[in-house]
């Protein structure tokens, strides 16, 4: 092998090396939650207070999310036992996988508008074994939830389809991102990231260990 070669091989693999070693730091950062991420915003919904403040639970949810179905009956067992207790925020997070992810959170963006955010969270997933992973189109399915909820039908359908609305959506998405979600549902609990499986006993583990704190 000649010297010219030696050199050019050698100096191909200092770049390989540059350039992986980039790329890695590059993404493993981009797994690590930024320290000043806004896990709750003061417009935030909490569908829990507690009047002390010492327990916050955030949940980054997907509607469309089997999981986040899953940890449904938990979370609402939870929030049961625990009412006056603990702060329980929900935050959007829809998954582009899921084709009527979006469409259910500005469903229940738009009955926030109107005061029924909790009303409409319980409506999309006690209901979601009969719309979600489908790829048709449910936004009428969610009209018709609005209906049903009494909503102002004609300030819901604009409200679903604005820009604010969609603005609210990317900024919890945007937050969860830089808080380190990365799926759904992600919990943080007193801002600590919740990595156990969503079940009632390990929540309610959770929230005992921080209450006792």
């Amino acid at each position: 092998m000649s010297t010219n070669l030696k050199f050019t091989l050698g100096v191909l693999a200092a770049v390989v090396l540059i350039v992986g070693g980039a790329v890695f730091f590059a993404m493993k950062g981009s797994a690590e939650p930024d320290a000043a991420a806004n896990l709750v915003r003061a417009d935030s919904h909490r569908i829990s207070t507690a009047a002390d403040g010492k327990v916050t639970i955030v949940e980054f949810l997907d509607f469309e999310c089997p999981s986040c179905g899953a940890a449904y009956p938990a979370v609402e067992q939870l929030r049961k036992d625990y009412a006056g207790k603990i702060t329980y925020v929900v935050r959007e997070f829809p998954l582009d996988m899921h084709p009527n992810a979006m469409n259910a959170a500005a469903a229940a963006e738009a009955a926030a508008r109107q005061g029924k955010f909790e009303a409409m969270y319980n409506k999309l997933f006690s209901t979601q074994q009969t719309w979600g992973g489908q790829q048709a189109d449910h936004a009428k399915t969610f009209d018709g939830y609005a209906q049903e909820l009494g909503l102002d039908m004609a300030r819901y359908r604009a409200d679903v389809a604005s820009q604010p609305v969609l603005d609210r959506i990317e900024a919890d998405r945007a937050d969860g991102a830089a808080a380190g979600a990365r799926g759904t549902p992600t919990f943080f609990v007193n801002g600590e990231l919740f990595d156990k499986q969503a079940t009632y006993a390990n929540l309610k583990a959770a929230v005992d260990s921080a209450l006792a704190g």
